[in-house]
């Protein structure tokens, strides 16, 4: 007996070593792949308010604007004034992506409704974008908190009184969805379109680490997951649903979309649908052809269809009430 407990611990005193290298090389990978995918390639932007001011005269007032988050960081976004006293509407983007996706939009819905539009880059998107980190709605979410502080700050033109007015609308597709679902229980926030929306930050990373790493992404998807414990160590990756985040708002106009060219989106944005409160007044959308995440692929007519969905919901979740 006493020799076969030797052998056993000669056994174990050898393989230790490397089940220790095991398990410190697959730490390492995978705090690697969430730091790769938390830096996503910057594609340049589509276009800029210059060239597209020589189509259009409304497009051309868009102008450059910056301002701080609460942590110190500077956040960057194009925006197009509207008439005094009128909403804001924040355009947000999808993972991969930058403001330039949303230009086109934007400039529809001011011309459309006269509101206030502001296009930012999120995290680690966009021109500096390198210099941050993607946190798949986590400090996405507060930065939005300092976005409403600059947006309820904007002055007239002549700088004597506040611009906006009515309350704030945020328009999000898939990152750009859970980061404003995360920061909607703001007051000042009246009405949510949401497309393609991730089940949570965890299906977001994945979906990026699949996209950006395809050989097994099945091991490398969950590797990511571990990884972002020791990597977002400093508690900005929130790890909350996208339903637990939908059931605290309350009196909130919602509209939710999705299509089957993003099917896994399109599952979990329609799961959304049932965690809302009563109190919220929510339309939804779901079988779209394509939804938002394939937009810039789909006709000219498909294209102005959606966006037109969009301004119809903006514009009459900040109708006044009709008179009694």
């Amino acid at each position: 007996m006493a020799k076969v407990t030797r052998l056993s611990k000669s056994f174990l005193r050898l393989l230790l070593p490397g089940v220790l290298l095991i398990l410190v090389a697959t730490a390492a990978a995978s705090v690697w792949l969430v730091h790769e995918t938390s830096h996503p390639t910057d594609l340049g932007y589509l276009v800029t308010p210059e060239k597209y001011g020589m189509l259009s005269a409304r497009g051309a007032q868009v102008t450059e604007e910056s301002w701080r988050a609460s942590d110190g960081t500077s956040q960057k976004g194009w925006l197009l004034r509207g008439e005094p006293n009128q909403p804001a509407v924040i355009l947000l983007h999808k993972y991969g992506a930058n403001r330039s996706y949303l230009l086109n939009l934007g400039v529809k819905l001011n011309e459309a409704t006269n509101f206030t539009v502001l296009m930012p880059d999120l995290r680690g998107h966009g021109a500096g974008g390198a210099e941050q980190k993607c946190t798949f709605g986590g400090c996405e979410s507060d930065d939005l908190t300092a976005t409403f502080e600059y947006v309820k700050g904007l002055k007239t033109a002549d700088g004597q009184f506040q611009l906006i007015g009515g309350g704030i609308g945020l328009y999000g597709l898939e990152l750009g969805a859970l980061s404003a679902l995360a920061s909607a229980t703001n007051p000042e926030v009246k009405a949510i379109a949401l497309d393609s929306i991730p089940a949570d930050s965890d299906a977001a990373l994945s979906a990026a680490i699949g996209k950006r790493f395809p050989f097994a992404s099945n091991v490398t998807e969950k590797l990511g997951q571990v990884g972002t414990y020791a990597y977002y160590y400093d508690g900005c990756y929130k790890r909350a649903s996208a339903c637990d985040m939908a059931k605290q708002l309350n009196n909130k106009n919602v509209l939710l979309l999705a299509g089957s060219d993003a099917q896994m989106l399109q599952e979990s944005t329609s799961k959304l649908s049932k965690c809302f409160p009563a109190s919220v007044k929510m339309d939804s959308k779901t079988d779209l052809s394509p939804s938002g995440m394939s937009i810039l692929n789909a006709s000219l007519e498909t294209s102005e269809a959606y966006d037109q969905r969009l301004i119809d919901f903006f514009r009459n979740a900040f109708a006044p009430p009709p008179i009694q």
